[in-house]
């Protein structure tokens, strides 16, 4: 079905309403300075009614045009041929991987279910869930997706040129290959991946008069920081930012980082949908920090959860985001460039959404000002204030992560943010660490209990004595973070002793994350 026939279908008004502004996004978002613009003078709320028509006209689109989904559709009991445009998304079920991707060949997921060769690649998903996954892009759709990356890191980082080495793992996996080709906008690009002698040796070759920008997952930055120290690279002469994904960072692992780096940010995606969902911002990072300051504060922005949810702000127009009745983020991609459309799609994130009028009003009622949110002491960094941008009114995201990734012990669950924050709070215990992993163990007694397993950092060693420290402190740490253990602990006091493993590089249940893109959390 063509376009034209489709913009009928969606009723004049919306036609007229909606594709004049369509030229207008396309051409503003051909420059950084035109779509800053755009954010910082648009009302938020009828930027928002925007987004959702585009995400209603996404939809129908997909209804009509990709046999796979009218197929779904059909198989959920849903009547596609009473569908109609307006409010169509509230007739749709959720997607996922199981419900979805797994059911239907790739070709059928695609626009009049075929693949056209010219300009279109496939990324490969990293398998962290058990099993990697195949994800078609057209040529417009990754354009459009590098060039909003850029635009990410020039917000975050400024205009002046970088040179970026980017560390996140090459080849057939869509965060490495696409990053280069989005901040090769911004600068030079070395892509070393994950090697950190590559890594000192281009910084070595290049020397200290350049802004550098490290890009890869948090815990390989932290890795190649104290590599460096043991190869005396001297960090303190380089003028350095960092870019992380690929899986949740706590402030406690971004105060580490900021003893070397000028500024740390996080990006939000999934290749199940796109890189560069939703970035973290000044304005994010220092509502999170002020947030993790002030308890009061974080209850009144993100509920009753112990846990600190990473915040990020997401543009409304190209990314409609929703949440279920299970607090799961579910997205619908409304622009038309994309080839395998993405409609109510769930990748089982835990978070919610906050308009920025309402974070500036929640905000207003604890003293603090949003568009001055860097002057506050709580946001500072150990080296002191963060560097800060104007925000822009764009709505935020928090996001905890994936529902399952988590161990339960006696009803009480622990969360791998839990145990990396108390990680890195101690200098000495994060020196000693590379990685961690939880799973639940039985004990002699027959008593399930948490059982934390430490990867040790290279010349470490760990005597029982010291095992036995660590576990007393992730005891107390947990039972002051997390209120589920801090109770299950006085009902079952046993239980919630905390058995501390330590290995070697490698050895144990670290040998199944010898050459895996992401290390593990939740270990079988």
């Amino acid at each position: 079905m063509a376009f034209k026939p489709l913009a009928r279908g969606l009723g004049l008004g919306r036609s007229a309403w909606l594709l004049p502004l369509d030229l207008t996004f396309r051409t503003v978002g051909l420059r950084y300075g035109w779509l800053k613009g755009l954010f910082d003078h648009a009302p938020p709320g009828p930027l928002a009614m925007t987004g959702r028509l585009r995400a209603e006209r996404a939809a129908w689109r997909a209804v009509q045009r990709v046999p796979a989904y009218r197929a779904y559709l059909d198989d959920q009991g849903i009547a596609v041929d009473r569908l109609v445009p307006a409010g169509i998304l509230e007739k749709l079920p959720e997607t996922d991987k199981r419900s979805y991707i797994d059911r239907y060949p790739i070709a059928e997921r695609c626009l009049d279910g075929k693949i056209p060769f010219s300009g279109t690649t496939i990324d490969e998903s990293s398998g962290s869930t058990g099993t990697p996954y195949n994800w078609i892009r057209s040529q417009a759709e990754r354009h459009v997706a590098h060039r909003n990356i850029s635009f990410f890191a020039r917000y975050c980082f400024g205009a002046a040129p970088l040179v970026t080495i980017n560390a996140f793992s090459m080849g057939a996996w869509a965060t490495g290959f696409n990053m280069t080709l989005a901040l090769n906008r911004n600068g030079i690009v070395k892509s070393t991946g994950p090697d950190v002698a590559k890594i000192l040796s281009t910084m070595r070759f290049l020397g200290p008069g350049y802004r550098y920008l490290i890009m890869g997952y948090p815990p390989f930055v932290k890795h190649l920081l104290d590599e460096g120290d043991r190869d005396r690279i001297g960090w303190e002469q380089f003028t350095m930012h960092a870019m992380v994904g690929g899986e949740g960072m706590t402030e406690e692992l971004r105060d580490h980082l900021l003893q070397r780096f000028q500024s740390v940010f996080s990006g939000y995606g999934a290749t199940d949908i796109e890189i560069g969902m939703a970035g973290e911002s000044p304005a994010s990072v220092a509502l999170r920090r002020l947030a993790r300051a002030r308890p009061a504060l974080r209850h009144a922005l993100f509920g009753d959860d112990s846990r600190l949810p990473m915040v990020f702000q997401y543009n409304p127009l190209i990314h409609n985001l929703e949440v279920n009745q299970q607090a799961e983020v579910i997205c619908t991609i409304s622009r038309l460039d994309v080839l395998a459309p993405r409609i109510r799609y769930n990748v089982h994130d835990e978070g919610g959404i906050l308009d920025y009028g309402r974070v500036a009003a929640t905000l207003g009622g604890f003293g603090a000002n949003l568009a001055e949110l860097g002057r506050e002491k709580d946001t500072a960094g150990p080296r002191g204030p963060l560097p800060w941008v104007q925000p822009v009114q764009l709505p935020f995201l928090w996001i905890y992560g994936r529902r399952d990734a988590t161990i339960s012990v006696m009803g009480a669950n622990i969360y791998p943010e839990d145990i990396e924050t108390l990680i890195y709070r101690d200098p000495q215990l994060s020196a000693a660490a590379h990685s961690f992993g939880l799973s639940v163990v039985t004990d002699a007694t027959a008593t399930p209990r948490p059982c934390i397993a430490l990867e040790l950092s290279d010349g470490f060693h760990a005597d029982p004595a010291w095992l036995d420290r660590v576990a007393a402190q992730f005891q107390a740490g947990l039972g002051a973070l997390n209120l589920d253990y801090k109770a299950a602990m006085t009902e079952f006091p046993a239980a919630m002793v905390p058995i501390v493993e330590a290995y070697e590089r490698g050895q144990g249940p670290f040998r199944l994350d010898v050459g895996r893109i992401k290390q593990r959390r939740i270990l079988t």
